[in-house]
């Protein structure tokens, strides 16, 4: 999943570069989005990885 933020990223700094403000905004929305459900959802498996204990 930070793969396809990574991707976006780049996607967005291209189209930045290249003057394509629209696609460039829009790209590093959904890299910001696809960052932050990466974070929680890593958070959560933390949380359940510590709640479930050593098996």
């Amino acid at each position: 999943m930070l793969g396809w933020a990574l991707t976006f990223l780049v996607v967005a700094l291209v189209a930045a570069v290249l003057g394509f403000g629209g696609i460039a905004g829009t790209a590093v929305s959904i890299a910001k989005l696809i960052f932050f459900v990466a974070l929680i959802l890593f958070a959560i498996s933390a949380v359940a990885h510590m709640v479930r204990g050593r098996s």
